[in-house]
């Protein structure tokens, strides 16, 4: 029974991986893009109800939707002119500022995206907002919440499809969700591989921010803010990403690639 059990197991897993066309790397995919994308709307339309949302007229929101506006963009323009539209495809952008004292920010899938007033005393200037906005869409073009979803989807309801897991057990789907997408209390529940999605997703925002005519050395500066604002209990946004030395050090190594793609004034 036990070894049936394993080869199930092993067989869902198989018949779930998929290539990332971001990133080059076998991913585990038990849910589709587009059904995402739906659950996306849906979420993200209740959490802006139940927040605080800032008015463009709003110094700070107005920078973020600027920064969102040129990443976004900058984006679609390389994947369409690349022939890979298809990364992009359901995505229609939305960036909103949340008046909240969280040190965070986060992309649903889709192109949904918020960013907390928290967040900017850490990053001090456009530029350095621009880097994390980066990082957090690149989670989403690289399906990374989707990957987080499809593990929690084997552990905790034994490799159902998301129609099976929404219909018999709505309330752990949607936990589940918000816990991919790094949304409310539970992101600090580790999944497998997260560090390994963090490290691309900073060296893929480095380039996102870069296209868009971003200068991605500001990512030291920032990274080091960020850790001394962290302290011996770092914000959320750090709870499941490489110790710093790490995240320094291959920084350093990305940044080369990232600059080919960095042109001032794009």
């Amino acid at each position: 029974m036990k070894n049936r059990l394993l080869f199930a197991f092993f067989a869902i897993v198989l018949a779930g991986c998929a290539m990332n066309l971001v990133t080059g790397r076998n991913q585990l995919s038990l849910v589709q893009e587009s059904e995402l994308q739906l659950m996306a709307i849906d979420q993200y339309n209740t959490f802006l109800d139940e927040n605080k949302v800032l008015r463009s007229s709003n110094g700070e929101a107005a920078m973020v939707d600027r920064v969102g506006a040129r990443i976004s963009k900058a984006i679609t323009v390389f994947y369409t002119e690349q022939g890979q539209e298809s990364v992009l495809e359901g995505y229609q952008w939305e960036f909103n500022t949340i008046d909240g004292k969280e040190v965070n920010a986060w992309c649903m899938p889709g192109g949904k995206v918020v960013v907390y007033t928290g967040l900017l005393p850490v990053t001090q200037n456009e530029t350095a907002l621009a880097i994390v906005v980066g990082h957090e869409i690149a989670h989403a073009v690289a399906k990374h919440g989707a990957e987080r979803m499809s593990q929690g989807l084997v552990q905790q309801l034994g490799g159902a499809a998301l129609q099976v897991a929404l219909s018999q057990k709505p309330q752990e789907t949607q936990d589940l969700f918000l816990m991919s997408y790094g949304i409310g209390s539970q992101l600090g529940a580790l999944l497998p591989w997260s560090r390994q999605q963090e490290t691309e997703a900073d060296q893929y925002g480095l380039i996102f921010a870069a296209m868009a005519g971003y200068d991605p050395r500001e990512a030291i500066p920032f990274w080091q803010r960020m850790s001394e604002a962290g302290g011996a209990n770092p914000p959320e946004f750090l709870s499941t990403h490489p110790s710093d030395a790490t995240r320094l050090k291959k920084l350093k190594q990305f940044m080369p690639e990232a600059l080919k793609y960095y042109s001032p004034g794009n």
